[in-house]
This record gives C-alpha cells, sequence and structure tokens, in this order.
C-alpha cells in the first residue's frame, strides 16, 4: 500500500530531522581553505545549518521540519521544532551564513543544488502564519537574497545547462529557484529561471532515458528536466513538449524509466542515492501528471508509476543507515506532500 503522511509518519520524521540538524559529525564539508585562518568545525563555519553530514541535507532537513509543522497539527515535536528554528534560524546565526558567502572562494559553495533548498527553505517558511514564522522568515531573508543574487549573477554566464542525476543538475536549481521567484514576486529572477529553461531545455527531443539509471543517482535527469518545464509551459504547450521530449512515455517506454531502482548497500553513501531517485521520481511522475490536460492517457500510467516509486523509496527511508537517514525522509515528505 502506497504510504501517505499520517500524524505517525509526520511525528517519525520530525524526529529524524531533529536528531539529524543537530549532530554536527560525521561531517563533509563543501569548504576551500584559502589558509590556515579557514581552518574551523563545522558549527564555527555554519552556526545555522552545521548538522546532517553536508551542509544542503541540513538546509533540507529543515524545510521538511517547516513542511511538518506549517501541515501537520497536531505535531508532538511542534515546541521541539520551534526551538530548534528559534536556535538555526536567528539573526545572528543567519547572518553568520551570510558571512561565509562573502569569503573568497566560496562562489560555487553548493551551487545550484545548496541553493535551490535554501530558497525552498525560506518559502515553506514564509508560507508558515503566525508570529513565529514571520520572525523566522525575516531571519532568513538576508541569506535567501545572497542566494538570488548569486543566482542573477551566475545565470547569464551558464551557456550550458548540467544533466547528471546528482547535486548539479540545473533542472532541479531552476525548478526551485522557480517557485521561490514567483512566491516572492522576485520578478527578475522568475524571468532568468523562465528564459535559461526555454533556451537549455525548449527544444530537447527524444531523451535518451534508456540510459538511466546511472549508479549514484539521486535525480532523473530526463524527469526532473520534465518537472521543471511543467512549471514554464502553458499545459497543452507542455503536453506537446514532453511527447517530443519522452515519446515513449505512454507506452510505459523506457522501462528502466519505469523501474523502481533496488540499492545494493544501503550503507554506501553513493549507492543510497538510488532510494533518493525513486523518491524524486515519485514526486516527478506525480507533478507531471498534474501539469497534463484532464483526459490524457499518459496521466494515470504516471500516476501508478508515482505510486510504485514511491513505495520503493520508503523502504529506503525506512533502513534507519545514517548514509541515508540524513537526508531521505525530506524526499520522501516531498514525494508524499508535493514541491
Amino acid at each position: 500500500m502506497t504510504a501517505t503522511l499520517t500524524p505517525d509518519l509526520a511525528s517519525r520524521f520530525a524526529r529524524i530531522a531533529l536528531d539529524n540538524v543537530g549532530r554536527e559529525f560525521p561531517n563533509k564539508l563543501d569548504h576551500v581553505l584559502g589558509g590556515h585562518a579557514d581552518v574551523a568545525s563545522p558549527r564555527a563555519l555554519h552556526p545555522a545549518f552545521y548538522g546532517s553530514f553536508d551542509w544542503h541535507s541540513c538546509v533540507h532537513m529543515h524545510w521538511l521540519m517547516a513542511r511538518l509543522l506549517r501541515v501537520v497539527e497536531p505535531l508532538p515535536e511542534a515546541s521541539a521544532i520551534a526551538a530548534t528554528f528559534d536556535a538555526h534560524l536567528s539573526r545572528d546565526a543567519i547572518a553568520g551564513e551570510v558571512a561565509y558567502l562573502a569569503r573568497a572562494n566560496t562562489q560555487t559553495f553548493e551551487r545550484t543544488y545548496g541553493w535551490a533548498w535554501l530558497l525552498k527553505l525560506a518559502e515553506e517558511v514564509g508560507r508558515g502564519e503566525g508570529e513565529a514564522f514571520a520572525r523566522w522568515a525575516a531571519n532568513l531573508a538576508p541569506l535567501a537574497d545572497a542566494f538570488v543574487a548569486r543566482y542573477l549573477d551566475w545565470l547569464p554566464r551558464a551557456t550550458h545547462p548540467l544533466r547528471i542525476g546528482m547535486h548539479v543538475n540545473t533542472a532541479f536549481g531552476l525548478a526551485f529557484a522557480l517557485d521561490y521567484a514567483r512566491f516572492r514576486s522576485e520578478h527578475a529572477l522568475a524571468r532568468s529561471c523562465e528564459a535559461r529553461a526555454v533556451s537549455w531545455y525548449g527544444a530537447d527531443s527524444d531523451y535518451p532515458a534508456s540510459w538511466e539509471p546511472s549508479g549514484a543517482d539521486f535525480f532523473s535527469p530526463a524527469l526532473i528536466e520534465a518537472d521543471l518545464m511543467r512549471r514554464v509551459l502553458a499545459s497543452r504547450d507542455f503536453a506537446q513538449w514532453l511527447e517530443a521530449f519522452l515519446p515513449g512515455l505512454g507506452a510505459q517506454a523506457p522501462a528502466t524509466l519505469f523501474q523502481p531502482a533496488v540499492p545494493s548497500d544501503r550503507s554506501d553513501g553513493q549507492i543510497v542515492h538510488l532510494d533518493g531517485l525513486n523518491l524524486s521520481r515519485a514526486w516527478c511522475f506525480s507533478g507531471i501528471a498534474s501539469a497534463l490536460p484532464g483526459g490524457d492517457a499518459r496521466i494515470p500510467l504516471l500516476q501508478q508509476a508515482a505510486r510504485r516509486h514511491l513505495d520503493a523509496g520508503m523502504i529506503g527511508v525506512s533502513s534507519g543507515d545514517y548514509m541515508g537517514a540524513h537526508w531521505l525522509a525530506s524526499f520522501a515528505a516531498l514525494a508524499l506532500s508535493g514541491a
């Protein structure tokens, strides 16, 4: 049976996130040393997002907590999440993150996976109601603004997309940035994302999705691109684009795109990415189906594929190994509740 975001599952996800965002070690830093003075602990470098093994995972585990706090009631962990946000999303902690970006050798820090997740976190917090959400959103705004500025600087210089199924995938980076831009009426960012999406992907056809997956993918390059383009194109235009891009989709081809991946070793930090692939495929299949015109014969096939991949991905969420536990629950929540 396909999982749903029940109160019990939400509580379990909240406990996982709380445990991870305060866990400083082990830690995989994205940090360039320019000299001896740059040697510092994760918490000294990143006073807000020092846990969850790496910076971007810590950011999207905060997104997970914000999503749960916003949509699940009652949530037994609500007070613990609020206390964590008061500490991690304080004005001083976020000022420390902004200061990190001003250091030398940080121009490509977390581009664009971490950028996208930070904006998704800012969007989620901004959607919350009440004084606490308003305070956290105001505190987080300078860091979101810093990443908006980085997008606006980088996108005109980025002449080619990155189509791999990992962090630097540009379709994912554009999708979440576009969501934030539209939510916050950041018109310059929205226009830049839309223009890049059309220039990079608008003429794509007959995509070689049979080559997927690669062994460390947590995105399907094909589906994450389609999930971006459904944000950019009108419904009928998107349906036509999708037919050209993945012409076998209505026949559930290629088969490898519809068959969930099976990780052979969830203690391996790269192989366990395949659990994330199943979950991201689930949210992409659902998003793509939702954007097609009513009556499109591909819709039920995509919805079935989404359920199949969600079920497979939830097995990985339940494994408990830290290589997946520090990030997979946020992917599961996206698959369960939508981007």
